[in-house]
C-alpha cells in the first residue's frame, strides 16, 4: 500500500472543507499570481487526472501529452486548463475536483510504489507520483488558506514534501543551469507532532534547521526564506534556500519578501 495516497486524499479533503467552509469568491484572485480558487482547482483537477491516467494507461496519458502541449505552449497552462474546464467552476467544479482526487487516491493507494510512470518531464515512481500531487495539492492550497485569512494547522502527513525538498536540492541549481554544489547541507526540521526529521548527513557548517512546515513553505515557493523561521547557516545553504524549486518545470523565482501571506481584514 502506498501511504501517500492516503496523505494526498486528507489533504485534499482539508482544502475542500476551507473552500467550502469559507465561502471564498470562486473567481477573485488570490496573492498567488493572481490565480482565483477557481484556476487553482482546475489546475489541480487536470493534473490529478493525468498522474491517474499515466498510471493506468500510459499511452493514453502520451497522447494527452502530446495533444495538450502544444496548446499550453500557445496559450499558457492557465489558458489550456481554463479551456479544458470551461464552463465547470464554482461549486461544481469543487465536487469534481474531491470526486477525482477520491478516485485518484484508491488507484494509487494499491499500485506498486516502484512501478514507473511516464510524465510531462522525467518518468517517476507511482510513490513520487503520488507524493507530487500531495505537494501541489498542499502548495498550492497554501494560497486559498491565506485568501481565507486561515493559518493552516499541519500534520505530518507533510513528511514527503520535506523529504521531497531535500531530494530536489540538485534540481534547483539544474533547472538554472548552474553547477550543483557538492557539498548538501544538514537539514533538521521539528515535524508538527514535535518528532525531529534528519536529512544529510550531519554538520554544522552547512545546516538548515526549525519547523518542517516552514521549510516546505520554501521550497514550494509559498513563502520567501526571510518570512519563515528557518535557521540557515552555510553559503551553500543559504544559497539553495534563496530559490530552493521542489516542482517541475522551468526555473521559477521565489515570491518577494512579504509577497505570499495570510490576509488581514484591510487587506
Amino acid at each position: 500500500m502506498i501511504e501517500e495516497a492516503e496523505f494526498f486524499l486528507a489533504e485534499s479533503r482539508a482544502l475542500g472543507r476551507v473552500i467550502a467552509e469559507s465561502a471564498l469568491p470562486f473567481d477573485e484572485p488570490t496573492l498567488f499570481k493572481d490565480w482565483t480558487p477557481n484556476q487553482i482547482l482546475r489546475h489541480l483537477h487536470m493534473w490529478n487526472g493525468a498522474a491517474l491516467l499515466s498510471l493506468q494507461d500510459a499511452d493514453g496519458f502520451m497522447a494527452m501529452l502530446k495533444e495538450a502541449m502544444p496548446k499550453m505552449m500557445q496559450g499558457g497552462m492557465r489558458g489550456y486548463e481554463d479551456d479544458r474546464f470551461s464552463g465547470l467552476a464554482g461549486e461544481d467544479l469543487l465536487e469534481a475536483w474531491l470526486e477525482g482526487a477520491e478516485e485518484t487516491a484508491d488507484a494509487f493507494r494499491v499500485a506498486d510504489p516502484e512501478a514507473r510512470l511516464p510524465w510531462a518531464g522525467p518518468p517517476m515512481s507511482a510513490r513520487s507520483s503520488i507524493s507530487a500531487r500531495l505537494m501541489e495539492t498542499w502548495a498550492h492550497g497554501q494560497a486559498i488558506y491565506d485568501a481565507a485569512g486561515i493559518e493552516r494547522q499541519d500534520e505530518d502527513r507533510i513528511y514527503p514534501i520535506a523529504e521531497l525538498g531535500v531530494r530536489t536540492f540538485g534540481w534547483t541549481y539544474t533547472v538554472r543551469g548552474e553547477r550543483k554544489p557538492e557539498t548538501k547541507p544538514h537539514v533538521v526540521l521539528t515535524a508538527p507532532s514535535g518528532k525531529v526529521w534528519r536529512f544529510n548527513d550531519e554538520r554544522d557548517d552547512e545546516r538548515i534547521e526549525g519547523p518542517a512546515t516552514a521549510f516546505c513553505q520554501v521550497v514550494a515557493q509559498t513563502r520567501n526564506i526571510a518570512d519563515v523561521p528557518l535557521k540557515v547557516t552555510g553559503a551553500v545553504a543559504k544559497d539553495w534556500m534563496s530559490k530552493a524549486q521542489c516542482f517541475a518545470g522551468g526555473a521559477e523565482t521565489p515570491p518577494q519578501p512579504g509577497m505570499r501571506r495570510i490576509r488581514k481584514n484591510g487587506d
